[in-house]
């Protein structure tokens, strides 16, 4: 089989860990020389692509990139740019098999969350119809972690300890002050559709060490009356209560809530 180049391309919101998928796409090319020629990386992800602005990898160390493993951010930039469908924009998606052409990349590396692994889909079918060999590969990277066939994406432990530290510390923090000021604290937390970000903040509690949180989930439509018993039962029981709500929190009518509305409807209840 003929050597193809790669092209690698990251997308959406980086987290902690973005770099060391690339790494770990590098590093692996690399070591297979007789299968993958030159790593390009888009600038600023699929657009670098679009503009054909491409950062050649070789021209890094071995040491540089090993680097990346430890380094927060995106290195080669990303982007929130969500390309239509193929009957919608067909030409975009020609476009970027034309750039591969150019410079016979075989691999297609995304590195990112839910619209990056449908844009490798649609790349891949497209390459196929056009008669064009590309094998489009999704990295997973997601703080939300809400990737179907995917048991944990890299980038929601990070966030997930993140947001379990927080609740844990600014409970401490309003338990201290509870008896003569603040008795609730409210925390929104990411995750439009997905409680994974919201459900780490349960993690603050435990066994030996016991703090009253209420956690309030995408896929559970918001229960007023349930809410305010829960906290009032956790203020009489512990002098103090925390709420981790996720920003997808729905009422029953499916309309998302806003998190002002948690924090006015607590100042009213009390």
């Amino acid at each position: 089989m003929a050597i193809k180049n790669a092209f690698y391309a990251q997308s959406g919101g980086v987290t902690a860990v973005i770099n060391a998928s690339a790494a770990g796409v590098l590093e692996t090319a690399r070591a297979h020389p007789n299968k993958i020629g030159t790593v390009f990386a888009g600038r600023n992800g699929i657009i670098g692509a679009l503009t054909e602005d491409l950062i050649d990898t070789s021209a890094e160390s071995a040491e540089a990139i090993r680097a990346l493993r430890h380094t927060p951010s995106g290195a080669f930039g990303s982007c929130r740019y969500k390309l239509k469908s193929l009957e919608q924009n067909r030409r975009e998606y020609e476009r970027l098999i034309e750039v591969f052409k150019a410079h016979d990349i075989g691999y297609f590396f995304y590195n990112g969350g839910g619209d990056s692994a449908d844009t490798c889909l649609k790349v891949s079918q497209l390459s196929s119809t056009l008669g064009y060999s590309l094998q489009a590969i999704h990295v997973p990277k997601t703080v939300d972690n809400d990737l179907p066939i995917t048991d944990c994406c890299p980038g929601f432990g990070s966030v997930a300890k993140y947001i379990a530290v927080s609740t844990r510390e600014a409970s401490f923090d309003v338990a201290s002050m509870s008896k003569t000021s603040t008795k609730v604290f409210v925390l929104e937390v990411m995750g439009r559709h997905a409680g994974w970000i919201a459900a780490a903040g349960g993690l603050a509690s435990s066994p030996d060490c016991e703090i009253p949180i209420v956690i309030l989930f995408p896929e559970i439509a918001f229960d007023k009356a349930k809410f305010l018993a829960k906290v009032d039962s956790y203020v009489k029981q512990y002098g103090y209560c925390s709420v981790v709500v996720s920003e997808g929190v729905k009422g029953e009518d499916g309309k998302f809530c806003q998190i002002k509305g948690f924090v006015t409807l607590l100042v009213m209840h009390n």
